[in-house]
């Protein structure tokens, strides 16, 4: 088996679980403004449970969450302090075992594709960048639902030298894994690893979207890749999302599923690592135990 790259799983629900309060529309957000101590003890449990890389907690820290004024007035503060709470508990690790994604957000919304600005979105996606750039060792633009989102977070890193990493959204609705998988912007899996292949990208994965539908996903991409010639490590962290929400992504609290158990989410992570997977993690929903889970069995595989 190919060395496998343990990611963390979700930020929200954790924080929910050691007692930060958690609401709409500041989202995660708001225990960096709340408790702080709260979001360093989150990637603690992560590296404990056994992450190989924790994430900032910066996917709320955009206008479509904490709304334009703060963002401009209070938005770098906290864009930093995500960075430096993450890095100092990856460095508590010791030995540099532990790196540090740097989240960069779809910054109009989730699942939102129709409202991306391709005029504005480097007003903010620069700030998220210059603030985390001194505490991450890699970006990462996640739950994108469009090609070109991930093409406004190439630009925007470019000017660290920093490698990024690029994480696409699928549509999920049931039925979808019998169906060629898809971006929730109805672009093809196969045009987004295309232009995985002629970018600077140094991983491909998928996340924020039902386990089922990630194989084929995985699949797919190995394929194109490999037909372009493009060697591009590719991963996967699902969420643990219900089916029968309504709504977009940061409306409402959505309700988690009640079957994906540790060992559960765990025999998906063997499959997505049989399908060429080899950076495996969790979103929405899946927690510290999931991780330490997934981090037993593919160890022991």
């Amino acid at each position: 088996m190919p060395s496998i790259t343990i990611l963390d799983g979700g930020m929200s629900r954790e924080l929910v679980r050691l007692g930060a309060t958690l609401r709409q529309p500041e989202w995660s957000a708001l225990a960096l403004m709340e408790s702080p101590d709260i979001v360093r003890r989150v990637h603690e449990e992560f590296i404990a449970a056994g992450a190989d890389v924790i994430t900032t907690n910066s996917y709320a820290l955009v206008p479509f969450h904490i709304g334009e004024t703060r963002f401009r007035e209070d938005g770098r503060r906290l864009i930093a302090l995500a960075g430096q709470l993450a890095r100092e508990a990856a460095d508590a690790a010791g030995n540099g075992r532990v790196r540090v994604a740097g989240s960069l957000p779809p910054i109009f919304g989730s699942y939102e594709p129709q409202l991306f600005r391709p005029d504005r979105v480097h007003d903010y996606l620069s700030v998220l960048v210059e603030e985390l750039d001194a505490s991450v060792d890699v970006f990462l633009g996640e739950t994108l639902s469009l090609i070109a989102e991930a093409e406004a977070v190439q630009q925007a890193v470019a000017p660290t030298g920093k490698p990024f990493w690029i994480s696409f959204t699928l549509q999920d609705d049931p039925g979808a894994e019998a169906r060629p998988p898809v971006l929730r912007s109805g672009e093809s899996v196969a045009e987004a690893a295309r232009w995985i292949a002629g970018s600077n990208a140094a991983a491909l994965l998928f996340n924020c979207s039902r386990p089922e539908v990630m194989r084929n996903a995985i699949a797919v991409a190995s394929r194109v890749l490999a037909e372009a010639g493009r060697t591009v490590p590719l991963g996967v962290y699902a969420n643990a999302f219900t089916t029968d929400d309504e709504g977009a992504a940061n409306e409402t609290l959505h309700a988690i599923r009640d079957d994906l158990s540790d060992d559960r989410y765990s025999s998906f992570a063997c499959d997505w690592v049989e399908s060429g997977a080899t950076m495996i993690g969790g979103c929405c929903g899946v927690g510290a135990a999931h991780i330490h889970r997934v981090k037993q069995r593919l160890s022991a595989d």
